[in-house]
């Protein structure tokens, strides 16, 4: 009888099967070049032996690490309070669990780019998804030339052709948006837009901008926020102290929303009946806010478990488009 501490090794596999140790790595690393004669005969050995692959000599024989960094080039204080990163790492790590990939989750700064870049390219990891990236996230900006690396949006001031990634159409949400606060009989429409270099916020203030120009409205009244409830708080203040008529808000996301809520309501002001406000996510606290909040819904998990489906496919060299764009769509609530 095998004694327990005797592990059994690839040899006793072979040797049970009747093929060589050759045939043995190459049905366990999945090599097509193996009739199923010998699959069968090697994996009713495995089980029999109830034989375990060593990952650690697999992964130098097939240079892989069967590992993938999620990147986030936020602060951790903002990653763990809003709800858009949580439900993004949901959806990575369901798709992941199917698969023989752990998930790594880095929260870099730019404050030392070189460090997020070595750990990227020293051979740590299969491939990288990078979500919530600013134009000026340089330590990204040629890597996916190195690493398999998708992005969740669209990265701005690169090609296409260079880049994956998996976006919704924030330019067509935006004017959805914008159009049903029209329609509401809103004439008055600000915006609480996101930052100018994240391409959400360029194409969601793109999309407001140019509903507003073509309805014939004022575009001047617009701010900036960083897609933190306290930024949107501080836009609403700003744009109330401009002494401006406004009826309606587009809050570029849902966070920026409730923080305009609160100012809203120090105002004296009411929504939707003196300010109607939209925003744009569809978290579960927009949801659960008094009056319930309008929004574009876009689905965060299906996000990141595109983003690594995608990553997946490039690691194992099939084909992917460069750009896949999911749909998003208006939930009208007691905010509008």
């Amino acid at each position: 009888m095998r004694s327990e501490a005797q592990a059994p090794t690839l040899e006793m596999v072979a040797a049970r099967a009747g093929v060589s140790r050759a045939t043995v790595s190459r049905v366990v690393n999945g090599s097509p070049k193996v009739s199923p004669e010998l699959i069968e005969a090697v994996s009713a050995a495995i089980a029999e032996l109830n034989y375990v692959p060593n990952r650690a000599a697999r992964s130098l024989a097939s240079r892989r690490t069967e590992s993938i960094a999620l990147v986030i080039p936020e602060s951790t204080t903002r990653v763990f309070t809003d709800p858009f990163f949580s439900l993004i790492i949901q959806g990575v790590a369901v798709h992941l669990a199917s698969t023989d990939y752990t998930l790594s989750i880095v929260v870099a700064s730019e404050a030392n780019p070189d460090k997020t870049r070595r750990y990227l390219t020293g051979g740590n990891i299969d491939g990288a998804l990078v979500v919530s990236h600013h134009s000026s996230d340089h330590s990204y900006a040629r890597l996916g030339r190195t690493v398999p690396m998708v992005f969740g949006g669209r990265p701005l001031h690169v090609d296409d052709d260079e880049r994956y990634y998996v976006d919704v159409d924030n330019v067509d949400g935006a004017r959805v948006a914008t159009q049903h606060l029209i329609q509401r009989g809103r004439r008055h429409i600000a915006t609480i837009a996101g930052p100018a270099d994240m391409p959400a916020g360029f194409d969601r203030e793109l999309g407001w901008r140019k509903t507003m120009t073509d309805a014939g409205l004022d575009t001047s009244l617009i701010e900036w926020g960083d897609f933190s409830p306290a930024s949107g708080a501080m836009a609403m203040r700003r744009l109330l102290a401009r002494k401006t008529a406004i009826d309606a808000v587009f809050a570029a996301n849902d966070q920026m929303a409730l923080g305009a809520y609160a100012v809203i309501a120090e105002a004296g002001l009411s929504i939707p009946d003196d300010i109607a406000v939209v925003g744009y996510d569809d978290d579960a606290l927009g949801s659960a806010a008094s009056p319930a909040l309008t929004t574009m819904h876009q689905s965060m998990t299906e996000l990141g478990a595109t983003m690594a489906d995608r990553l997946v496919k490039l690691i194992d060299g099939e084909p992917v488009e460069h750009a896949t764009i999911l749909q998003t769509r208006l939930i009208v609530r007691g905010s509008s």
